[in-house]
């Protein structure tokens, strides 16, 4: 254990890839993360669309996962999950959420801090009918975050829903849809030398965004 510690502590990455000045932040965060998502999808970044979420618990401790973003618009950004998770029970006592991707290629993070609302079922049902038909079937096998006894518990439940939908269609149960977070701040970081990092804050107002600097 003390030899990795002491690994952990030699290990040093120095920032040269990119630079983000002033010139280059778009008025609209929007914008600016469309942009750098596109960037990371050109750059074939591995699942560029990963985020982590963290919410509050009820005793106000933070818990965080990754989930996948779905869909982005000025409506906010959606990810989908099971409505009895634990994250969804979380978001029921307090909305507020923040969430992070990091794009170690790009030398490059987004931060979001919002909170969420629920998609409708019509906006639920479309989505889930373009999942492949083993993910359809998860979402009905797995009790997300409920204690289970191993993992022939889950195949088993697989095996019983996919006989079940060999004779009639798969529908999304009640219990499964989307999030929707809609952002109040953005922060866009950009690695550079000697860990003096761009770090650029947009934090909405009255009367839109305000953007500052911050120090690295």
């Amino acid at each position: 254990m003390s030899e990795l510690s002491s690994h952990i502590e030699k290990l040093r990455v120095d920032y040269s890839l990119k630079r983000f000045d002033e010139a280059d932040v778009l008025a609209d965060p929007f914008v600016q993360f469309e942009q750098w998502l596109h960037e990371a999808i050109q750059a074939q970044v591995n699942e560029p669309n990963a985020m982590v979420l963290s919410t509050i618990k009820p005793d106000l401790s933070p818990s965080s996962r990754a989930v996948l973003l779905k869909g982005f618009s000025r409506n906010g950004l959606i990810f989908y999950t099971n409505y009895e998770s634990n994250k969804a029970k979380q978001i029921s006592h307090n909305n507020r959420v923040a969430l992070n991707f990091l794009w170690l290629e790009l030398q490059r993070q987004v931060r979001v801090e919002g909170i969420v609302t629920t998609l409708n079922d019509e906006e639920n049902d479309r989505y889930f009918i373009s999942r492949p038909t083993g993910s359809q079937i998860g979402a009905h096998a797995s009790p997300q975050s409920a204690v289970v006894q191993g993992r022939e518990e889950l195949e088993r439940r697989f095996r019983e829903f996919e006989s079940l939908f060999n004779q009639k269609p798969i529908v999304r149960p009640r219990h499964w849809g989307g999030f929707v977070v809609i952002p109040h701040l953005f922060e866009f970081w950009q690695g550079r030398e000697n860990r003096l990092h761009d770090r650029f804050q947009y934090q909405q107002i009255k009367d839109g965004w305000q953007i500052d600097r911050l120090a690295p």
